[in-house]
């Protein structure tokens, strides 16, 4: 099978380097909920984590498109790149709207592997998707912020230095725009884990290391208030555009791991004295699945183009995750049909695969509010909700 070679001297170092943790490595990862951290190590002594950051900052100063690239080699190598992704899609914030100053304090850190930016606290228990509608404050008493609240879907709390997180600084009925008085916050997590700060695990259908995270008058610096009081919504969509692209590669290489693993197995199973993937009903929804991939990398090229570009391309990075966590979808269901009941056993890496790819029709974002921000912000049609 023949794909798009953008940054392939990327893609040959990340694809041997996964090669060094095969399905039996993800497979007791997976038994023991336990989180990759062999695999992080390595991805962030390669520089991998870097790749975004700077080269004056000691990253190594790639646009997203290498991210893209990395993330989605590391899911088509059979790999789950979840324990790491978001230092990628968090650092857009940081560094579209970071100070100087906070630049300098954390990028280096960042870069070197000595610090993990890995947490993202947005999403609350009682607002869900709905972030303007969050509860968690951070009220500003001489040069320091006290945090209460809760947030969940917090994942890799444990285990990260820095946590991005979402807080409202003026209240809800004092704002003219319910997007007004959000602000962004750079937690360092080490200062107050066990004293303000309560990290509970959350157990999950697929290993994801996720928690929900509680505050109780935690101690925020003024200094780590990244941009300017009260205007953190925007800051954090950027961020989130991000988010939807390096995750829609996540998903074109989930497509593609499922697409080759189904296909090779077609070939070689036989059943009738005849390999099955002679049968058309076994071509098909692979190859069908096949043209959802190849449609959605065509819509991710976009959406990498226009953000590379300096814009924020809402429409084309939300169209490039639905696309692409639905072919990623149409691939598993097609790679376990096809495998029978081979596909649930363990050692086939299928089973825990299908748990994983099945996340992205729900997070980060879901379709449904996908297909809701394109009928109102692209179609002009009116707001549902």
């Amino acid at each position: 099978m023949k794909y798009d070679l953008d940054h392939p001297e990327i893609r040959d170092g990340v694809a041997r380097l996964c090669a060094e943790f095969p399905g039996s490595y993800w497979q007791d990862c997976d038994r023991d909920q336990a989180y990759p951290t062999a695999f992080v190590a390595a991805l962030t002594q390669a520089g991998y984590l870097a790749a975004l950051i700077p080269e004056a900052y000691g990253g190594l100063g790639l646009p997203i498109s290498a991210g893209a690239a990395i993330l989605e080699e590391i899911h088509r190598s059979g790999g789950n790149a979840a324990a790491c992704h978001a230092q990628m899609y968090t650092l857009g914030t940081l560094l579209r709207h970071g100070s100087d100053a906070q630049k300098a304090r954390y990028l280096p850190g960042l870069a070197e592997g000595s610090l993990r930016l890995q947490a993202f606290g947005v999403t609350e228990p009682n607002s869900g998707s709905d972030t303007t509608a969050l509860r968690t404050t951070a009220r500003l008493d001489g040069d320091t912020y006290y945090v209460n609240g809760q947030k969940i879907w917090t994942s890799r709390a444990e285990h990260s230095d820095l946590l991005l997180l979402l807080a409202r600084t003026t209240p809800r009925d004092q704002v003219a725009k319910r997007t007004d008085g959000l602000s962004v916050f750079l937690v360092e997590m080490a200062e107050v884990k066990g004293k303000s700060l309560t990290i509970r695990p959350i157990r999950t259908m697929m290993n994801h290391a996720t928690t929900e995270i509680f505050f109780d008058d935690m101690p925020v610096p003024q200094a780590n208030r990244i941009g300017e009081a009260g205007r953190g919504f925007g800051y954090i969509l950027s961020g989130m555009n991000a988010e939807r692209i390096l995750i829609a590669a996540e998903c074109i290489g989930d497509a593609k791991w499922f697409i080759e693993t189904a296909s090779a197995y077609a070939r070689d199973r036989k059943v009738f004295n005849r390999p099955i993937g002679q049968n058309q009903g076994v071509q098909f929804p692979v190859a069908r699945a096949y043209a959802q991939m190849r449609a959605a990398e065509l819509m991710l090229k976009e959406a990498v183009r226009l953000y590379e570009a300096g814009g924020n391309p809402g429409e084309e990075a939300n169209l490039a995750k639905l696309l692409a966590a639905d072919a990623s979808w149409a691939a598993a269901e097609a790679c376990l049909q096809i495998h029978g009941g081979f596909g649930f056993a363990a050692e086939f890496d299928v089973e825990r695969k299908y748990r994983e790819a099945r996340l992205y029709q729900v997070a980060p974002i879901s379709t449904n509010l996908i297909l809701s921000y394109l009928a109102e912000h692209v179609l002009d049609l009116p707001r549902s909700y």
